[in-house]
């Protein structure tokens, strides 16, 4: 149950009547007061009784990790979800025993599961937030492969002084190889293309 209509001789009664019903607390809900009521005449006749709604607050994390435990269900893939939230910034680490199909393939099915939560996230939250899903420590060993090949190809890039195209990778990967080269004196890096097959470039000065 996440929302219930209550009624009181008064405002506060009824949203304490809808409050023990739904076993939460105060700062846990919603309240639309649908109708003050009125005490009538010696209290007596004409009185109305107050009428509000509780709507249970959903938790934008909450509702994120459900979201994800059923699509992995829905993959036969059973999952247990460690949680950080530091600001407006969530951490989800998972742990399976089918994690390679979870990463999928250069981490295309890791990214796309996270870019589905961040969306259920966001619809549950009132202020944008940003996910990371990351599953046997799979992001930090994509980031230092990611950073051994930025300084690979910028080596080949001044080596053979021509530019050259990356294959298409999501912008929090793009960002990795741009911070990763941005000391480099002798060559820029630059996006090209519109996702999901928007590409880093990378080219001799």
């Amino acid at each position: 149950m996440r929302e219930i209509t209550a009624t009181g001789q008064s405002v506060e009664e009824a949203i304490q009547s809808g409050l023990a019903q739904l076993h939460v607390t105060k700062e846990q809900v919603e309240i639309n007061i649908i109708d003050e009521g009125k005490k009538g005449i010696f209290g007596i006749f004409g009185t109305r009784p107050s009428i509000v709604k509780l709507t249970i607050k959903i938790n934008p994390v909450d509702a994120a990790k459900e979201f994800l435990t059923s699509i992995c269900k829905t993959m036969d893939i059973d999952i247990q979800i460690e949680s950080k939230t530091d600001g407006k910034h969530v951490l989800f680490q998972i742990t399976s025993d089918k994690a390679g199909l979870l990463i999928g393939k250069r981490g295309q099915t890791l990214n796309a599961l996270q870019l589905l939560t961040q969306l259920v996230l966001n619809k549950n939250s009132e202020e944008y937030m940003t996910i990371r899903l990351d599953a046997e420590n799979y992001r930090e060993k994509r980031e230092a492969s990611l950073i051994q090949l930025a300084n690979r190809i910028a080596a080949r890039a001044i080596r053979e002084n021509k530019e050259i195209s990356l294959e298409p990778m999501p912008s929090f990967e793009r960002k990795v190889i741009h911070a990763a080269l941005a000391t480099n004196k002798h060559i820029k890096t630059y996006s090209e293309g519109t996702d999901p097959h928007r590409h880093l470039v990378i080219s001799p000065k």
